[in-house]
């Protein structure tokens, strides 16, 4: 009965209200041909958040030039006439609709700001990526106050090298990349109260891919043993982002890596960030920021799972970031999966297939499953269910309908759900039954969320 009543009662927990959901469509709103349609979309989803990477090889001079271009990068007007065009309409597109917008300034980089001036992402020079980003910050530091730097630095297509002689390299190249640009958001008029978030992680490694939490102790100057290295200085940094993804969806799922953090085990992060603050590396208490996050789904054959299992698999993930009072933003990424590409399947879906849309534009569960995400947990003699009705911000009445086997879904209860439309309940197990949301919006549309089972 006491985890019964865990699963129930942080559905009052005042921590969990203040959590923002993030979606990221980066393809359709920098598009001026979806752009507001798209919005309009996610508005009526009840997101007020939308995250864009602002790639700097996109948002320059020549980014495929070997010489370094003479103009003041400092200046934003100074800059070639339309590099910020797709983001000024961007930002004016997300403000009439009242929402915000969170920008991460990363690589890919110019070929000038490269070591070596080869490729886009091998070794950037921070001074460089420093004067950029106040070009940035000026122009719209009065219009964003949540920034973040660097999109994966932990990834190899957007930092390099990551390995140097066996040895992560990466996590002291971002520390100078996160230390010039955090100076210069926080310093633009009327930035030093906007929140920077360090990190940006991605969730696993490998040879190619250094773990998060290894990367995190080598940005922050700490030793295996999170003992701060000397000559390093405490950073400034208002929360960690991270990319909690899980082996093959799985929203439970906990390497045997204990470097690597997925959405089943951010407790490891959590406890990163404190031994790090009490190494005197940062300030105590920093937040958690899930700026991405998604399921793949089939057609994808390798790590796509069912359109029924991403559902249930999206409301779990909610859940868990839902319950922790130290996750400030949860996301979703994306609105419509990949284009398919040329080639054998392995080839053809080795994009994202992680959206609530297929690439065609139909919808899959998922899509009614994020406007009314459910996950039924089986504990002892009960289901415990857990959801939350999307749009609503106040209390909502909510059709619960259960179906058995044999037969097929009834209604079993009416619940009315609490701030920010989320509810909890229990109810007596049943082998095989399946759970599912309804609802009627106040225009009088009825929407119907996808069949859920009990894990």
């Amino acid at each position: 009965m006491l985890l019964v009543a865990a699963l129930l009662l942080p559905t009052a927990a005042p921590a969990s209200t203040t959590q923002v959901m993030t979606f990221e469509a980066p393809r359709e709103v920098l598009k001026d041909s979806t752009r507001d349609h798209t919005l309009d979309e996610i508005k009526r989803l009840g997101v007020t958040r939308v995250r864009q990477l602002v790639y700097w090889r996109d948002f320059t001079a020549k980014p495929n030039s070997a010489k370094v271009p003479g103009f003041d990068m400092r200046d934003p007007d100074a800059y070639p006439e339309g590099t910020w065009i797709l983001l000024d309409r961007l930002l004016t597109a997300t403000e009439a609709r009242g929402m915000t917008v969170q920008l991460t300034l990363t690589g890919p980089v110019p070929r000038w700001a490269t070591s070596g001036k080869k490729g886009h992402v091998r070794n950037p020079n921070a001074k460089l990526f420093g004067d950029w980003v106040h070009a940035v910050a000026t122009r719209y530091g009065a219009r964003v106050n949540l920034w973040s730097v660097w999109n994966e630095p932990n990834h190899p297509d957007f930092l390099a090298p990551q390995y140097s002689h066996g040895k992560p390299a990466s996590p002291s190249r971002y520390r100078k990349l996160y230390v010039a640009a955090e100076k210069e958001l926080h310093g633009v008029p009327g930035g030093s109260s906007d929140k920077v978030l360090f990190g940006e992680t991605a969730p696993i490694g490998n040879q190619n891919v250094v773990s998060p939490l290894a990367f995190l102790r080598g940005a922050l100057c700490l030793n295996s043993s999170y003992k701060k290295k000397s000559g390093c200085r405490k950073l400034r940094i208002d929360g960690y982002a991270h990319h909690a993804y899980g082996r093959k969806g799985s929203p439970t799922f906990r390497s045997t890596d204990s470097d690597e953090v997925s959405m089943g085990s951010l407790d490891r992060l959590s406890r990163a960030l404190d031994r790090a603050a009490k190494a005197g590396a940062i300030a105590r208490n920093r937040p958690i920021y899930l700026t991405e996050f998604g399921v793949q789904s089939k057609p994808d054959p390798l790590a796509g799972v069912s359109y029924a299992r991403q559902a249930e698999y999206l409301a779990i993930a909610e859940h868990i970031a839902y319950l922790n009072p130290r996750v400030k933003a949860f996301s979703q990424y994306l609105m419509r999966d990949d284009k398919p590409r040329s080639g054998p399947a392995i080839q053809r879906y080795s994009g994202f297939e992680s959206g609530l849309r297929r690439s065609n534009g139909t919808k899959k569960p998922s899509y009614n499953g994020f406007i009314l995400p459910l996950r039924v947990t089986h504990v002892g003699t009960s289901n415990v269910l857990w959801g939350r009705v999307r749009p609503a911000t106040d209390s909502v009445d909510a059709i619960i309908e259960r179906k058995l086997k044999g037969d097929g879904f009834k209604r079993l209860t009416t619940v009315r759900t609490g701030r920010g439309g989320v509810f909890g309940l229990g109810t007596p197990y049943e082998k095989g039954a399946r759970y599912r949301v309804k609802w009627v919006r106040p225009d009088g549309g009825t929407v119907v969320g996808p069949a859920i089972r009990s894990y």
